[in-house]
C-alpha cells in the first residue's frame, strides 16, 4: 500500500513525481534479482545520475540475500505512519518499504533501481511519471536450486512457491524480460543496458 497517511497528506508530493525514471526489478523468488542488481551496482556505482534503493525489511540479514536495513514490525509501523516510505507492501509474512527520499532523487532527474513486488507495480506507476519494469525469469529447475541453496524453505515449500510464482502468474504487461538462467554476467549486462537507456531518456528530456 502507498504510505501516505491522513497526517502526512498535506506534505505529500505532487503525484506522479516527474523528471527521473524508476527501474523496478521484479520476478519470482530465486530468479536472481538481487544478484543482477548487485552486478549493475558494480558496473554503475560511479554514475552520478543512478541511485540503487536500499530497502527496509522486517527480516534480519542472513548473508544470502540483499543488503537491506532491518527493523522490527513496530519500527516499520512507526516509519510508515510518519510517511517515511514512498511505497510499502507485505509479502511472505514480511514488510518491505522504500524510503521516501527516492522522490527527491527522481524529481532531480535521477534513475532509481529497486527490487519490487510485482503486486505494487500499479502503485509505482501512480507515484512516478516514468517507470520501466524489468521482469527477471529463470527455469523452474534453476529457481528450485537457488531457493534450496538459500536455505530458508524445505523442499515442499519450495515446490509450492514455484507453482504459485510461475511466469504466467507474475507477468507484467509491457515489462522488459531478462532471462537469468545462464551466466549472471549475461543477464546483468542486459539490466545495465536498460539502466543506461533510462539515463539517456532523462538526459534527453532535459
Amino acid at each position: 500500500m502507498e504510505s501516505v497517511t491522513p497526517e502526512t497528506a498535506a506534505q505529500a508530493p505532487r503525484l506522479p513525481v516527474p523528471c527521473g525514471v524508476f527501474v523496478a526489478v521484479v520476478g519470482p523468488s530465486g530468479a536472481g534479482k538481487d544478484t543482477l542488481i548487485r552486478y549493475a551496482w558494480d558496473r554503475l556505482s560511479g554514475e552520478p545520475s543512478v541511485v540503487f534503493v536500499r530497502r527496509v525489511i522486517t527480516r534480519a540479514m542472513d548473508g544470502t540475500g540483499e543488503d537491506h536495513d532491518t527493523v522490527d514490525v513496530e519500527e516499520f509501523d512507526r516509519r510508515e505512519q510518519n510517511g517515511e516510505f514512498a511505497l510499502s507492501w507485505e509479502a511472505h509474512g514480511l514488510r518491505y518499504g522504500l524510503p521516501a527520499r527516492i522522490d527527491a532523487s527522481i524529481r532531480s532527474g535521477m534513475v532509481a533501481i529497486a527490487n519490487l513486488s510485482r503486486a505494487i507495480v500499479p502503485l509505482l506507476g501512480a507515484r512516478y511519471a516514468n517507470v520501466r519494469v524489468v521482469y527477471v525469469t529463470a527455469s523452474p529447475a534453476t529457481l528450485a536450486a537457488r531457493l534450496a541453496a538459500r536455505g530458508r524453505e524445505n523442499e515442499v515449500e519450495i515446490r509450492g512457491r514455484i507453482a504459485r510464482n510461475s511466469d504466467a502468474a507474475l507477468a507484467v504487461d509491457g515489462a522488459l524480460v531478462v532471462d537469468n538462467d545462464g551466466p549472471p554476467e549475461k543477464a546483468g549486462e542486459q539490466l545495465v543496458a536498460i539502466i543506461r537507456s533510462s539515463i539517456r531518456q532523462t538526459a534527453e528530456a532535459h
